[in-house]
C-alpha cells in the first residue's frame, strides 16, 4: 500500500480532470452506507466489537482489485493534521476524522475511490469524479459495492433495504451529490432564490464540507435527501435534472452580469486579482473566495481558460492541513495566512492581468424555473 506523504504528492484525478460541465460542476459523488449483519452499529458498538469490525473489513477492502497499491491506515495512526488533509479532500468526513479506536481509511491511489470503516455506518463507501457524471460515478461505486458484498454479509431487509445508523439512509443507503461553482448567483443575489425552489422539491443544498458548513469559494452540494423507496438509478436521474437546472440559472446569471452589470463584475474580478497576486497575509475564507471569482473571470474570458485547472488545485493547497503538510509542521493561524498568501502570490504568478472582453461563449440555455422533476 501506499504511503501517506505519496497520497499527497499526488492531486486527486477529480481535482485536475475536466469533465462534463466542469466550468460549473467541479465534481460528482456517489456514496453508500453499508453495515455488516447481525453487528451492533459503531455508535452502539464496544470498542472490542468495532475493533473486530476493523480486522475483518480492511484486508477484504484492501484485496479488492480497484484498492490495488492504494492508500490505507487506521485513523488512530494518522495526526490530525493528515486526517484533516484527508477532509479537506474530500476522502474522509469530518465526522469519521474525529474517531480513532476501530476506524480506519482506505483509499484507491487515484483518490476517486475512498472506504470509510466504522464512521456512522460499518462501511460509509464513495466515488467522486470531476464534472457531472453522476451514472459513470455510481458504476465506479457499485462494482466495489458488489465485490465487497459477495465477501461480507451486509445487514439488508427485504421491506426496508439496507440497515443503516440513521433512518434517514435507509433502503439504498445512497447519497449523490454534485459540487456545484455558482458565483454568478451569488453576486446577482439569486441564490438563496434557486437553494428554496431546490430544498422544496426533496433535495439538500449544503457548503464546502457538507452539513452544517459554509458555501466557501461559492461551491454548494446538492444531493438526495431520501434514499427509501427509490431505486439507485431513479434517485440519481432527479438529481441529474436539478443540476441541469442550476447549470442553465447559473448560465443566464453569467449573461447578465456581463450585459448589465459589466463595471461590478470587471471590479470584483479585478480586485480578486490584485488581492491574490500583491497581499502577504491573507485568511482561508478570504483567499477562497476571491480565487472563486479568478475561476470565474477564467470562464468568462478575464483570463486564459487553461488557468482554471492552476485555480482549481489552488482552492485545495491554501487549506489549513494542506499548508502544513507543505511547510512540513505545525502552524499558528497567523503562520498560514502568512504562507497561504505566498503560495497564492507563487502560483498565480504568470496569470496576467485580466482582459475585459466580451463573451457570447458564457451563455447557455435559458431556463425560466427551477421545475419540479416529475413536472415534464
Amino acid at each position: 500500500m501506499m504511503k501517506f506523504s505519496t497520497l499527497m504528492r499526488k492531486p486527486a484525478d477529480w481535482m485536475q480532470g475536466a469533465g462534463p460541465h466542469s466550468d460549473i460542476v467541479v465534481s460528482s459523488r456517489i456514496r453508500l452506507a453499508r453495515n455488516v449483519r447481525q453487528i451492533p452499529f459503531p455508535g452502539w458498538a464496544t470498542k472490542d466489537v468495532r475493533n473486530g469490525v476493523l480486522e475483518q473489513l480492511k484486508p477484504e477492502m484492501e484485496g479488492l482489485p480497484e484498492m490495488k497499491d492504494g492508500f490505507s491506515s487506521e485513523l488512530e495512526k494518522l495526526s490530525s493534521i493528515e486526517k484533516q488533509v484527508l477532509v479537506e479532500r474530500h476522502l474522509i468526513s469530518r465526522e469519521h476524522a474525529a474517531k480513532s479506536g476501530g476506524s480506519a481509511a482506505v483509499i484507491n491511489r487515484k483518490q476517486t475511490i475512498s472506504i470509510m470503516i466504522n464512521e456512522e455506518d460499518h462501511v460509509r463507501m464513495q466515488a467522486i469524479r470531476p464534472g457531472l457524471q453522476l451514472n459513470a460515478t455510481y458504476e465506479l461505486i457499485d462494482n466495489v459495492d458488489s465485490e465487497l458484498e459477495e465477501q461480507v454479509g451486509y445487514a439488508f431487509d427485504g421491506r426496508l433495504g439496507y440497515l443503516t445508523a440513521c433512518p434517514t439512509n435507509l433502503g439504498t443507503g445512497l447519497r449523490a451529490s454534485a459540487m456545484l461553482h455558482l458565483p454568478a448567483l451569488v453576486l446577482s443575489e439569486q441564490i438563496n432564490q434557486v437553494i428554496q425552489a431546490v430544498h422544496k422539491i426533496g433535495f439538500a443544498v449544503r457548503g464546502l464540507y457538507g452539513e452544517g458548513t459554509e458555501a466557501l469559494a461559492n461551491l454548494f452540494q446538492v444531493s438526495n435527501q431520501t434514499t427509501l423507496g427509490d431505486k439507485e438509478v431513479e434517485i440519481i436521474a432527479r438529481l441529474e435534472k436539478i443540476v441541469q437546472q442550476i447549470i442553465q440559472h447559473e448560465h443566464n446569471a453569467r449573461v447578465k452580469l456581463l450585459e448589465e452589470s459589466r463595471t461590478m463584475l470587471n471590479d470584483q474580478i479585478g480586485r480578486a486579482f490584485a488581492v491574490l497576486r500583491y497581499s502577504h497575509i491573507i485568511s482561508s475564507k478570504e483567499a477562497l473566495n476571491l480565487i472563486s471569482l479568478i475561476r470565474l473571470g477564467c470562464d468568462l474570458n478575464y483570463y486564459p481558460e487553461e488557468f482554471r485547472a492552476v485555480v482549481d488545485l489552488l482552492l485545495m493547497e491554501i487549506q489549513p492541513a494542506h499548508l502544513q503538510i507543505e511547510a512540513k509542521k505545525k502552524l499558528s493561524p497567523e503562520e498560514r495566512d502568512v504562507l497561504r498568501a505566498e503560495m497564492t502570490r507563487r502560483k498565480l504568478k504568470m496569470l496576467p492581468e485580466p482582459d475585459n472582453v466580451d463573451n457570447s461563449a458564457a451563455s447557455g440555455p435559458a431556463s425560466d424555473q427551477l421545475n419540479h422533476p416529475d413536472d415534464e
